[in-house]
């Protein structure tokens, strides 16, 4: 733990919330589209209608905002997934959450034909809902209950699942394959504004909602018996947690589709500077989430310029060593 006391946390925390404004004015500024500080700025005080003026305002100002949210909601569920299951490897994408959201939105666009940003929102939430009990339950069945090695199976088996239903339910449409194709790989890009304003306020609620369970979440995290024996009320946290799941994470698959690794890296990193307590964890990893993402975003820009390498891409160039790493050190303790 690397900041230790009080005071280390809160300086922390500021010097976290300047850099993640920092990122997000440089989201703004660089792309391949030439455009300086002063340009940028003056896009906000004197807007002129040129090309690097509509750029700055109608492109990156909403795909920065979008990475921010988007990038805060994964890592925050992280956190609650890895202390509801005290699974280390627990996440929204290795558990199948978000291969399930993406799965029942292809399901509607592909079968149905719905293609309504608030129609996905709902979709989404109600994909990650299934997904989520679904591992929930298979990995509970058997002998010894509900192990982490267990759940990582399940999830696993799940994620792989609702993948090839996805890659089935675009085999047979493929003008639905043109649509989702490079959303599927998660991305921000392209992204308007209305889109996050749609799914802003379930994203909120869950930040909100997740703070609030911090406390509560130190004492679960003793141990659920232990839990009970304080008279914490386990039953309805989890009820709650896995709520606070859902909605930011079937909220982020709306926007900008299955974004992986934030969710798993952002909390370990975030114990490691804060320790173990909840009520610091949850909003560094808020604000790390949105700096690991804003970061991979802007670097997604130049790697294969002019084109663009979706941000998923390289979450998971980021994610899988990591990934690697813990599976190794959680399962086999070294």
């Amino acid at each position: 733990m690397l900041l230790k006391n009080t005071g280390h946390r809160w300086t922390g925390l500021i010097v976290a919330i300047l850099l993640l404004l920092l990122l997000l004015c440089s989201s703004l500024v660089y792309g391949y589209t030439s455009t300086t500080w002063k340009m940028t700025f003056e896009s906000f005080i004197h807007f002129d209608h040129s090309n690097e003026h509509i750029i700055i305002q109608s492109v990156r100002l909403p795909r920065a905002l979008i990475a921010a949210a988007v990038g805060s909601s994964l890592a925050v569920s992280g956190v609650l997934m890895q202390t509801l299951t005290k699974n280390p490897l627990a996440s929204p994408d290795i558990l199948g959450v978000n291969a399930g959201a993406s799965m029942a939105i292809v399901l509607t666009l592909t079968v149905i034909g719905i293609n309504n940003l608030q129609a996905f929102t709902w979709i989404a939430f109600l994909g990650a809902a299934i997904a989520a009990i679904s591992v929930y339950v298979i990995g509970s069945a058997g002998g010894g209950g509900l192990t982490p090695m267990k759940l990582t199976l399940a999830g696993a088996a799940m994620a792989a699942l609702f993948a090839s239903l996805t890659q089935g339910l675009l085999v047979s449409n493929e003008t639905a394959l043109e649509q989702v194709l490079f959303w599927l790989a998660g991305s921000v890009s392209g992204r308007k504004l209305e889109n996050l304003t749609a799914v802003l306020p379930y994203l909120v609620a869950g930040w909100i909602l997740a703070q609030l369970l911090s406390g509560k979440m130190n004492v679960f995290s003793m141990g659920e018996d232990v839990a009970k024996g304080l008279g914490l009320k386990t039953v309805l946290l989890k009820i709650g947690m896995g709520l606070v799941v859902i909605l930011l994470a079937g909220g982020s698959v709306a926007i900008a589709g299955p974004i992986g690794f934030i969710g798993l890296v952002i909390p370990h990193l975030t114990r490691y500077l804060v320790g173990n307590d909840h009520r610091w964890v949850v909003p560094f990893s808020a604000l790390l989430g949105a700096m690991l993402l804003l970061t991979s975003d802007i670097a997604s820009r130049y790697i294969m310029m002019p084109r663009e390498v979706p941000v998923g891409i390289m979450t998971a160039i980021i994610g899988t060593p990591f990934f690697i790493y813990i599976a190794r050190k959680g399962f086999n303790g070294k």
